[in-house]
């Protein structure tokens, strides 16, 4: 399913539902990632998503990054209970309490990560699929290995990740290329994902 873009070429379908979508979908979506603090904003950001629109997350994404200091992980591990007040009363973000906690929690698990793994890129990327085990690009919601990282990811203690929101992470952090056949940027993340520096590899 596609959609023609204003400069007349085709795009994934999603893409056209709204218009900020255009330039997330054209710069961002499927493009291969290793830096740890964009791949810990997406998981926060996807776990507020849960039940919303990506739509409302991705208008509030700058209130976010404000209220959540800039998604550093050891910065937010150290919030208290001042924070988490201040956080349900910020109305630039969505002030879901349980998410909120889930956020701090997930940063205190980073660390843990961190430590242990080395970096959280290393651990998530160890987990991308093998080209044959892929789906035809946006048929499915989950797989294989979004539910083996969201499992591996609940064992060390992580919260309100479950695997269609890790899914939706592969996806947008490019450990898979989901872009419809035929969308212009599908051969763009291709090359990318080819030329990409798996890290720990």
């Amino acid at each position: 399913m596609l959609f023609t873009g204003p400069d007349g070429e085709p795009r994934c379908k999603w893409s056209g539902a709204a218009p900020e979508f255009l330039d997330y979908h054209d710069k961002e979506w499927g493009f291969p990632v290793a830096d740890d603090t964009r791949l810990f904003e997406k998981l926060c950001l996807e776990s507020f998503q849960s039940g919303l629109s990506w739509r409302t997350i991705l208008a509030k994404r700058e209130n976010f990054r404000a209220a959540f200091a800039g998604f550093d992980y050891a910065n937010i591990a150290e919030f208290g209970v001042a924070d988490h007040a201040r956080l349900m009363e910020d109305t630039g973000i969505v002030r879901n309490k349980a998410k909120i906690e889930a956020t701090i929690n997930n940063a205190e698990r980073m660390a843990e990560l961190v430590r242990a793994e080395g970096s959280l890129a290393a651990f998530v990327w160890s987990f991308e699929p093998k080209r044959e085990e892929l789906a035809e690009p946006q048929t499915v919601s989950t797989s294989a290995a979004s539910q083996a990282l969201a499992k591996e990811l609940k064992k060390r203690g992580w919260k309100f990740l479950g695997p269609t929101t890790i899914f939706a992470f592969m996806q947008a952090m490019g450990l898979i290329n989901d872009h419809a056949k035929g969308c212009v940027v599908r051969e763009r993340v291709e090359r990318a994902r080819s030329e990409f520096a798996r890290p720990g590899r």
